[in-house]
């Protein structure tokens, strides 16, 4: 699996505030958070003052109107006071979830070798993977050994198939540009296994660029000042880390990586092109590679990544793998040596003696983020165990922490939003029968997984030794690899799951037609089935929707039931829904989260517009929740108003700016605040709120982009 990374403005899993006792704010709330409330379309009766409202009042701005700023009007107070923590690139609400998560999942990693567990079983592998990552005394005593192999066989190159060879052994299964929208690997390419995009029946490999070390190729190419100055800054990075490695003339070997880099970097696709489908559809036979993309040797290349046996792959980036190709021919092979030993260096500098790991963090942590300051030791050990043994960690995650009660619940409150994104369907206007009935043929089929797959891997065959920190996790990567690989000679599996119980994260899988929920995600403070029911649905509540909304946003729209790249819309349908995005894109092209650099509404369309289906069908299906009664007012505030401000403190975040302006290159979805203000698109905010004509935030009924 990827590494557990906490990315706030990646994450598709959202947070509630922590639930409280209402009592607990009456003071503050007198005169608070209603001084801006209309009055809600809702009828209310008045609750029990002890009922836990499932929001937190205190976070709330009453000095703000919400029809100004409704990301200020429901965490103002909290961001006045909030810090980041040293160590991280931003805090808020998802980082409260995730730290709970690996509080648990570190006393499970400590728990696991008390017992003296038999070797080869997965509680001895946990223990002595975590037991590796803390020795810190032998990872400084094996300094650079583990890479040998690595920079014996860069060095060793003295022809372009034997660099091929070395490239092809290289590839891993560490991109995945449909499920996670995950397109970046530092290697020449990526792989991604799973079914074809026209034929769901078989799996295929799929190829995507790589190449570069920094996130993004605008870190290479953009006249932008800060990225200039990553640039200068980057140079003395690759230098650093090559002489620490005794690498002759380091500063001139810096120069020629670099400028290697900045030739891969012009060579690769836009980020916007990379998430189009229709241009990934590119299946090519064996015999094609050389004759599409000529310079590298690819017979070496397949040979060596062991898919020689396949009789094609799908190209996923293919003007880009054509230009790879022939820099791989082109450019000395002096460059392609020194490029590959400082990727050696620099992917696995965290596992390396303090020096190396010192100048990794410098770089990708300090300078391109703004983190101050590295992780507690037992914390990164902690990610590293869940990364390289992931469901073995997750088995004893869901065996202790999420019982068959939770599952029932969340699977309960999904039916309930699928029915309401159902209805929503049926009363669309401007959709014509036949779309109509593709889309609930779709909606009807969409498989639900809750809380952990139904079957998990078996690591019998993966080596963990309690000595060799980096050899675990190097050969954990290679597990993940053949695994992945294995699945292109296997039936495909429509349950399979994409992250580990432990993961506070959810996903929607467009080829499969299926989410996954992970069972970290769905407890307090995100969901809390003994808290008001506005808050659970307009937080949790929106994550379910904003998943199944995927099935039908800009690339999940173009998947039918069986998960088959396929046109199934009609051209009138096809043109209302493309004049719709294109309104939402104009809305987002206008947030300004840095001075001068916006976001790219292109760039984050899919993502927005499951914000907004997401909501609008959790907000109906809270509604019919309510069974006609109406819903209580408590601590002064409507139902419609607790669902809404649920949704903001959802977003409740801090970011750090070079954090933000990394996200900004290489994420596809918003910055929390613009997420959080999803709700001027729907007319019940409105209502709820008394949101008029000359708040900072209206939208005239024309401009609220209604998709779902």
């Amino acid at each position: 699996m990827l590494p557990v990374r906490w990315i706030l403005a990646a994450a598709i899993c959202t947070a509630l505030a922590a639930c409280g006792n209402a009592s607990d704010h009456a003071a503050s709330t007198a005169d608070g958070p209603l001084a801006h409330a209309g009055s809600s379309a809702t009828a209310t009766v008045a609750a029990p003052a002890h009922k836990p409202i499932g929001i937190d009042l205190a976070y709330m701005d009453k000095a703000v109107k919400p029809g100004d700023n409704f990301f200020d009007y429901a965490n103002g107070d909290w961001l006045k006071t909030a810090t980041i923590p040293a160590d991280r690139s931003g805090t808020g609400a998802f980082l409260q979830l995730y730290e709970k998560a690996q509080k648990r999942t570190a006393e499970l990693i400590s728990n696991a070798g008390k017992s003296h567990p038999a070797a080869g079983s997965n509680a001895r592998k946990i223990a002595d993977d975590y037991a590796a990552y803390m020795d810190v005394g032998a990872i400084q005593k094996l300094g650079l050994k583990p890479l040998q192999p690595e920079l014996s066989a860069v060095a060793h190159i003295r022809s372009r198939a034997e660099l091929a060879s070395v490239l092809g052994s290289r590839l891993r299964a560490d991109v995945d540009p449909i499920n996670a929208t995950h397109f970046h690997t530092d290697h020449l390419f990526g792989l991604f296994v799973t079914q074809g995009l026209e034929d769901p029946t078989h799996h295929v490999a799929y190829l995507l660029q790589g190449g570069l070390s920094m996130p993004s190729r605008d870190y290479y190419l953009s006249d932008d000042a800060s990225m200039k100055g990553f640039r200068a800054k980057y140079r003395v990075y690759v230098a650093a880390l090559l002489k620490q490695a005794g690498t002759p003339h380091a500063q001139a070997a810096a120069k020629t990586v670099i400028a290697l880099e900045t030739r891969i970097a012009k060579a690769q696709e836009s980020l916007i092109d990379s998430q189009n489908v229709h241009k990934a559809n590119n299946l090519w036979r064996m015999a094609d590679f050389t004759r599409k993309a000529p310079g590298l040797d690819w017979k070496a290349y397949f040979m060596a990544a062991g898919l020689a046996d396949q009789k094609q792959i799908d190209v996923w980036q293919p003007q880009a793998v054509t230009g790879l190709s022939k820099l791989v021919a082109h450019a000395p092979l002096s460059a392609w040596k020194l490029l590959l030993r400082f990727h050696t260096l620099d992917r696995n500098a965290a596992l390396l003696p303090k020096p190396y790991a010192e100048l990794a963090f410098d770089f990708h942590n300090r300078t391109l983020q703004g983190v101050p300051q590295q992780r507690e030791r037992s914390k990164r050990a902690v990610d590293a165990v869940s990364t390289d043994l992931g469901d073995a960690v997750g088995q004893l995650y869901v065996k202790q922490y999420f019982p068959a009660s939770s599952r029932a619940e969340v699977e309960q409150m999904v039916k309930n939003i699928i029915a309401a994104f159902g209805q929503r369907i049926d009363t669309l206007s401007w959709m014509a029968p036949a779309t109509k009935e593709k889309a609930r043929a779709k909606l009807t089929t969409l498989r639900v997984s809750v809380g952990y797959p139904d079957t998990w891997r078996d690591y019998a065959s993966l080596k963990i030794s309690p000595t060799e920190a980096l050899g675990n996790h190097l050969r954990a990567e290679k597990f993940e690899y053949q695994h992945q690989k294995a699945k292109l000679h296997q039936p495909v599996d429509k349950g399979e799951w994409w992250m580990t119980p432990q993961t506070v994260n959810a996903v929607n899988l467009p080829l499969q037609n299926a989410l996954n929920f992970p069972a970290a995600i769905l407890e307090a403070p995100f969901f809390d089935p003994k808290a008001d029911p506005a808050a659970n649905y307009g937080s949790i509540g929106a994550v379910i929707g904003h998943e199944i909304s995927h099935s039908f946003d800009n690339t999940g729209a173009e998947f039918d039931a069986d998960g088959r790249l396929a046109n199934w819309w009609t051209p009138a349908d096809a043109a209302h829904f493309k004049a719709a995005t294109e309104q939402l894109v104009k809305q987002y092209d206008q947030y300004q989260p840095l001075p001068g650099l916006h976001v790219d509404g292109e760039q984050t369309l899919g993502e927005n517009i499951a914000d907004i289906s997401g909501l609008t069908v959790a907000y109906a299906a809270y509604q019919k929740s309510l069974d006609g009664k109406p819903a209580p007012v408590i601590d002064g505030l409507t139902g419609d108003q607790r669902f809404f401000i649920a949704f903001g403190q959802t977003w409740r975040s801090k970011m750090r700016d070079a954090a933000i302006r990394q996200r900004l290159n290489t994420d596809v979805h918003s910055p929390a605040p613009f997420r959080a203000e999803t709700v001027r698109n729907l007319d019940a905010w409105y209502t709820a709120f008394g949101v008029k004509p000359d708040a900072k935030l209206y939208l005239a009924p024309k401009d609220r982009v209604k998709i779902w």
